[in-house]
């Protein structure tokens, strides 16, 4: 409900509110918590990413370890402590890391350099599926990096799979409590320098490196076409001579 104009020339905030100010930035600046709230409404955009038919290989070109994770989920060390895993414990006879990679539907904020705004971005469950089938399809389960920088050596996914069942699926055992759909992954780290960075807990959860395009955007394009109606194409061109 932004500052609106009365009839008599004053302005008031909202359909119900009285007309009590003379002027819009006045209206605004007695009501920032609502006008920001209104600017945030109007001004972020939020956008499917589906994966680029022209980069399928590269959908998920690598898994970066990372102190703040995009999707804000932690990872789970295993503990050999303790029956179960818990957070910020760890074995270093295994020196594993189990997290979600991706979560569907989940917004995931971003940064657009070309217009200085935020914005959100989020992957279906299709998406998320197809990607992880990616990921490892074109062999990329070796290839990883730390906050998005320098590749590393010494880290491999070892275990890839999709929660079908938020209560029985083998994340639970881990502590999490995904949605359906989710990405997770199992990290064996024989790299020393990473593993102690994951133990000091400087590295706490994975973000994705891939190539997605705007499904808005791809949508709007025109499909290139199959060779089937290319061929088909050509024979009515030579039967027209």
């Amino acid at each position: 409900m932004p500052c609106k104009k009365c009839k008599d020339g004053g302005v008031k905030w909202g359909e119900s509110g009285s007309c009590k100010y003379k002027t819009t930035a006045e209206c605004k600046a007695a009501n920032p918590e609502n006008h920001y709230a209104e600017e945030i409404n109007e001004t972020t955009r939020i956008t499917e990413l589906v994966i680029s038919d022209e980069n399928k290989e590269l959908s998920i070109d690598a898994i970066s370890l990372v102190s703040q994770p995009a999707i804000e989920e932690n990872a789970v060390f295993f503990n050999k402590d303790k029956k179960k895993l818990t957070l910020s414990k760890t074995d270093n006879a295994k020196q594993c890391l189990i997290a979600p990679a991706l979560i569907p539907n989940k917004t995931i904020v971003r940064f657009d350099p070309e217009t200085q705004k935020e914005y959100y971005v989020f992957f279906s469950k299709a998406t998320v599926e197809t990607a992880s089938q990616m990921y490892l399809k074109y062999n990329n389960h070796h290839k990883a990096t730390v906050q998005h920088e320098e590749r590393v050596s010494g880290v491999m996914t070892v275990e890839s799979w999709i929660v079908e069942d938020s209560k029985k699926d083998k994340s639970a055992l881990y502590g999490y409590s995904l949605p359906v759909g989710s990405w997770v992954v199992k990290m064996k780290i024989e790299n020393k320098a990473i593993w102690d960075r994951v133990v000091s807990g400087e590295i706490m959860g994975l973000s994705i490196e891939g190539y997605f395009v705007d499904k808005l955007e791809k949508l709007s394009q025109p499909a290139e076409p199959s060779q089937e109606e290319i061929l088909k194409e050509l024979l009515n061109l030579i039967n027209k001579k």
